[in-house]
């Protein structure tokens, strides 16, 4: 196939690299400049949300994406305590913590630490619990006759700390209100 394969790169490594085709008819070259990229973890440019919210019984994934190079090994914390995989806690490999089955209890600080072999870092954030979106009136089956009118309602519980926002779809299209007025209306119910 014509490929290079190198493992375990040093900065020794870097530099112009050339590519010589060659046949009875003739010689081709091709140029690539391979650069190593070597950075302790920084969370300057995507620093952790300072705020995340939960729906509670629900699941959150708190990201934790610091600029590194080499890619660095993860740890988390809440507040003091160090965070181990577990039933309802996992840490992927991405940096990223997933919370199953959020609780009141899983409020408070998570710090997400980053260390590779040129240093190391780390960035906090805040998470809070909210009371789950619920449909509490669903949609329900309708018969019309052709030209006749339709009405479907739907209701849900929410949060109060959180706005609510109802969007309707058909057969997995959004429905555009003010595009298609003539054939849709919402009626919204304080």
């Amino acid at each position: 196939k014509g490929e290079l394969r190198m493992q375990s790169l040093s900065f020794d490594d870097a530099g112009m690299y050339q590519c010589i085709a060659e046949n009875t008819h003739g010689i081709i070259y091709a140029n690539a400049e391979l650069k190593i990229v070597a950075s302790p973890p920084t969370f300057e440019l995507n620093p952790m949300k300072k705020k995340i919210l939960a729906a509670k019984g629900g699941r959150v994934i708190i990201e934790c994406k610091p600029k590194a190079a080499p890619k660095p090994k993860f740890s988390w914390s809440k507040g003091t305590e160090l965070l181990v995989n577990g039933s309802r806690i996992r840490i992927w490999d991405d940096g990223s913590l997933e919370i199953i089955n959020v609780t009141k209890l899983d409020e408070g600080r998570y710090t997400c630490f980053a260390e590779n072999n040129r240093g190391k870092a780390n960035s906090t954030g805040v998470l809070e619990m909210t009371e789950a979106t619920r449909i509490t009136l669903a949609p329900l089956n309708v018969d019309v006759t052709v030209g006749e009118n339709a009405t479907m309602q739907c209701i849900a519980s929410h949060d109060p700390t959180l706005d609510l926002t109802f969007i309707w779809s058909l057969n997995g299209f959004v429905i555009d209100f003010e595009k298609e007025h003539e054939h849709y209306e919402r009626n919204v119910m304080v």
